[in-house]
């Protein structure tokens, strides 16, 4: 499959998704059954942990199909990157999702600051980045735009694995937008 194949077929996904006209293939005993031998993901999809946005069916997905990482806030931090370089450099995974989300708790507790606690807070961190280069007053759903904008250039900036796939145009990656009310991905 191409990049293009590839992105066409998570374009087509959303639209069956958002149809409520899932085709629910390779979700079986024969498919669990092909995928003991190994997986060949065609895209990794970084996403919020969030347990309204479900990459396998916003993208109607079966098994096997998508390498997921879920991180509250889809951030790049050390794991997801490590996750992601797995997927490119040993399952020849060719394309990369930043999805962000409509209402996203992180970044909305990253725009409202305070003490969250050492862990929340390190997470936090990470999305700083984007509330401080946000225009004062933005919008959160602003706000998680260039999150998810800005995580696609971290895993570049961050990783030698993911670069050198981007720099040989074997790995594309994308931002996107996945809205909650319509369940629409929107590439940024």
């Amino acid at each position: 499959m191409t990049i293009e194949n590839v992105l066409d077929r998570l374009k087509e996904g959303n639209k069956r998704f958002v149809a409520d006209k899932l085709d629910g293939k390779l979700q079986n005993s024969a498919r669990r059954d092909e995928l003991t031998a190994g997986q060949s993901p065609y895209a990794i999809i970084l996403s919020c942990a969030d347990s309204r946005v479900v990459p396998e069916l916003a993208f109607d997905t079966g098994l096997g199909e998508i390498f997921v990482i879920r991180v509250a806030g889809n951030v790049a931090n050390t794991s997801s990157i490590a996750s992601i370089e797995y997927a490119v450099a040993h399952l020849g995974t060719q394309v990369i999702v930043v999805l962000g989300h409509e209402s996203c708790g992180a970044v909305t507790a990253a725009v409202n600051g305070g003490d969250n606690g050492y862990n929340l807070n390190h997470l936090l961190s990470h999305i700083t980045p984007s509330v401080a280069a946000s225009e004062q007053g933005a919008e959160v759903n602003d706000v998680v735009k260039l999150n998810a904008k800005m995580n696609t250039e971290e895993l570049v900036n961050r990783s030698s694995i993911i670069k050198n796939a981007v720099d040989k145009g074997a790995v594309k990656i994308l931002p996107a937008y996945y809205n909650l009310d319509s369940g629409a991905v929107d590439f940024l």
